[in-house]
């Protein structure tokens, strides 16, 4: 499959749960530092409900992973930057997501 580019920085090989598009690309327009996000994996959860929630999880070889949740969905991103976990989360919660503690 060949990877598409939104903006030449938000890089889309699956679809994107609903409301996660205008938070991404807030996300980017605000912050240059971050090379790119990939988002990935959709799956069915019951209690996403509401406004996109993203939980930052784990560290990756060029960035961060993260698990958004909307719409009875969750979905994997892929954060690529040289951040530290309080950064990408900070970064997030000012592009309109909602902090998440419950993953």
């Amino acid at each position: 499959m060949r990877l598409r580019t939104a903006k030449d920085r938000l890089k889309i090989e699956h679809s994107i749960i609903d409301g996660l598009r205008p938070v991404l690309e807030e996300l980017l327009a605000a912050n240059p530092e971050i090379r790119s996000v990939i988002p990935g994996v959709i799956r069915p959860v019951r209690d996403a409900k509401g406004k996109v929630k993203v939980r930052v999880t784990v560290p990756t070889q060029n960035g961060w992973k993260a698990i958004a949740l909307s719409a009875g969905a969750r979905q994997e991103l892929f954060v690529s930057a040289d951040w530290t976990k309080e950064q990408v989360e900070a970064a997030f919660v000012r592009a309109g997501a909602t902090p998440s503690q419950s993953l």
